[in-house]
């Protein structure tokens, strides 16, 4: 085919398009209204296939699935297949009509004359070499054409946060559900009638939905403006919504932007998280039951017998919902056209999720919103916390979601305390989810001077970490207890990362764990006693699950010489290593290390420290910092007549 459009770009926002291995198989090309045509947010890969055939989706169950995750203001805008392809043009075509057909499920097959103009990207990957080929149809032909201007965005989330923000409603709902006793199947059809009836509200004229911004902001900020279900468009589609600048407090409300709640002033260049530089937008939904009369009335009261006998049954669940939204859409289309919708979809979603478990209320669902790595938008799952996060129906949950995703599998990335929460100013963690609140210092490696390796490779911890060390807490352990802190900064790396939600033991407790699992008689509780890499191992292996590698050394000499592992392991499993060695306890945190010249450095976080957690204080003490085996003055870091253990804590396999 030698038609190309040459003047058309497609550009990516994620880092890489997710092909794992070349496997075959289909993903979804996603992209929002709000950017140019053919620009690719993310991609997510079918997960749901017929008949065990990859390149067969299960369009229903599929739908279903990125109805919930997908943010309104995302949508799929076409495919990619990946496999040993040579007809490009086919199966691009190919691609796009299961884009299309997929299309038509998400959007309740409404509207299908706008949904098949719509202009959608069919990617194929080339035999052998895995690269990927791009083609366009154009909106009104049936022809298909070549791009071969493809851009990677190298600042993904300024692209998307400076165009646009977050919308965020949370809704709780209780339905009293009156059923008769000897008909108690009915309950399922009264509460999809009970559903459907919150759902009508969503349009109704005395509906009041109040907006207000979620951004820290002075008292002279935007105030918080109220639409009626009347003052909404609902008919109009996306696709003709109201786009504007107005965001003068004096104009008319139904035409202020989404900008009037947004900061004017915001820089994102260096962007570190939603919470912190998305701008974010409360909206509250309120229902008046009230009528408005020109004349007084009194109150009064209806009685409705019930017929037969009743039992009354409440559903109590919570709505939350984020939407992603143009600054420069108007508000009113923001909630007709985003927010409406989006309620409507997860309100539909709990319903199907309740139901199998609607008499014995064993049913706790609840939305939660992730950031994953490597995705430039926000995502939505829905999770059943009934049974706890490591039940094994939730399990296999998130190894699908990581599945699809692209993420890998041995680390906890969409774990409930993974969640991101901008329901509230600044992020502010739920009560239900917040965790014990720490001041030690954290990632204090992070700035330091480069370790003076020439041509050195440098291989680091991956993920925080807490700083623990001598006399803290109040705690005199001067002398004895290196390994102690040691294992409690690794611990807490087990922490931030959200493998575990045990708290740091204290020395005690440390001991306490050595005592029951019979390596130490019961005196060994508080005492002071120092411990080493082989009792940190077992103290891990039974707090945690951890299992960890140990690398034995004769001599402090021969510590440059397992370079090579430790980058390895600083690459792959990117936990934190303990050094014990005679009387000394040390954290290793990465290595510099030139394999040409041998030459090396490793990045040390030394417990010894007793001085208060100021950052500057310890950095220039050099308590943390790059230490060569032997240092210019001809002094040996690690000692020749001491042998070495060094413990290799191993990144557990779980989503």
């Amino acid at each position: 085919m030698d038609d190309k459009i040459e003047t058309e770009t497609i550009r990516i926002l994620c880092n890489k398009l997710l092909i794992i291995n070349n496997e075959a198989g289909i993903q979804w090309l996603i992209g929002s209204p709000f950017f140019p045509q053919f620009t690719i947010a993310s991609t997510f890969r079918c997960i749901h296939t017929l008949n065990s055939d990859p390149l067969a989706p299960h369009y229903e169950k599929e739908s279903d699935d990125l109805r919930t995750l997908l943010l309104k203001g995302f949508e799929v805008i076409g495919a990619l297949i990946v496999g040993n392809n040579s007809e490009f043009e086919r199966v691009a075509s190919e691609a796009i009509d299961a884009s299309r057909k997929l299309r038509k499920l998400l959007h309740n097959n409404v509207d299908e004359d706008s949904l098949e103009k719509r202009n959608l990207v069919g990617a194929v990957t080339e035999s052998g070499n895995g690269d990927v080929r791009f083609f366009v149809s154009r909106s009104g032909s049936d022809r298909i054409k070549s791009v071969v201007s493809v851009v990677y965005d190298d600042q993904p989330e300024k692209y998307v946060w400076e165009r646009g923000c977050l919308l965020c409603c949370q809704l709780p709902i209780k339905l009293p559900l009156y059923y008769p006793v000897n008909r108690s199947k009915d309950v399922k059809d009264i509460f999809t009638k009970a559903t459907e009836a919150v759902i009508a509200t969503f349009r109704d004229p005395k509906v009041a939905y109040i907006v207000e911004t979620l951004n820290e902001t002075s008292n002279e900020g935007p105030q918080h403006v109220i639409f009626r279900g009347a003052d909404l468009n609902l008919t109009t589609k996306l696709a003709n919504a109201r786009f504007s600048n107005v965001n003068s407090e004096e104009a008319d409300p139904t035409a202020l932007s989404c900008s009037y709640f947004c900061l004017k002033d915001r820089d994102i260049r260096t962007f570190t998280s939603l919470e912190e530089n998305a701008d974010k937008i409360q909206v509250q939904v309120l229902h008046s039951r009230s009528d408005n009369r020109e004349k007084s009335t009194s109150p009064y009261a209806e009685y409705f017998p019930a017929p037969e006998e009743t039992k009354l049954l409440v559903v109590d669940y919570k709505l939350e919902v984020l939407c992603y939204a143009s600054k420069e859409l108007s508000i009113a289309s923001a909630i007709s056209n985003l927010l409406i919708p989006a309620l409507t979809d997860q309100l539909h979603a709990v319903k199907t999720m309740i139901l199998p478990d609607l008499f014995t209320q064993q049913s706790n669902i609840y939305p939660y919103h992730f950031s994953p790595p490597g995705v430039s938008h926000p995502i939505t799952v829905m999770y059943e916390l009934t049974y706890g996060e490591t039940e094994m129906k939730q399990v296999e949950v998130r190894r699908l979601l990581h599945m699809r995703l692209g993420l890998p599998f041995d680390r906890p990335l969409l774990r409930i305390a993974n969640a991101i929460n901008i329901s509230q100013p600044n992020g502010k963690a739920r009560s239900s989810n917040k965790q014990k609140g720490s001041l030690l210092p954290k990632d204090v490696h992070l700035g330091i001077p480069s370790s003076g390796v020439s041509g050195g490779v440098v291989s680091l911890v991956q993920g925080s970490y807490e700083y623990f060390h001598y006399l803290q807490d109040g705690f005199d352990d001067s002398g004895w207890g290196c390994a102690y802190r040691s294992l409690q900064t690794i611990i807490s790396w087990f922490r931030l990362q959200h493998y575990t939600s045990t708290d740091v033991p204290s020395h005690r407790e440390i001991q306490q764990a050595l005592v029951e699992i019979g390596d130490k008689d019961r005196s060994f509780v508080g005492s002071r006693e120092w411990i080493g890499a082989i009792e940190l191992s077992f103290v891990l292996d039974k707090l945690l699950g951890v299992s960890c590698k140990v690398i034995n050394v004769g001599s402090g000499d021969e510590i440059p010489e397992k370079c090579r592992e430790l980058a390895f392991h600083f690459e792959t499993q990117g936990t934190p290593i303990m050094i014990g060695g005679g009387v000394l306890a040390y954290t290793l945190l990465g290595v510099d290390y030139n394999e040409a010249s041998g030459d090396c450095a490793f990045l040390i976080l030394d417990p010894h420290y007793t001085g208060n957690d100021e950052l500057k204080k310890i950095v220039n003490g050099g308590w943390c910092g790059w230490k060569k085996a032997v240092d210019s003055k001809g002094k040996h870091f690690f000692l020749h007549n001491k042998f070495y253990n060094l413990l290799l804590p191993q990144r557990p396999n779980m989503v």
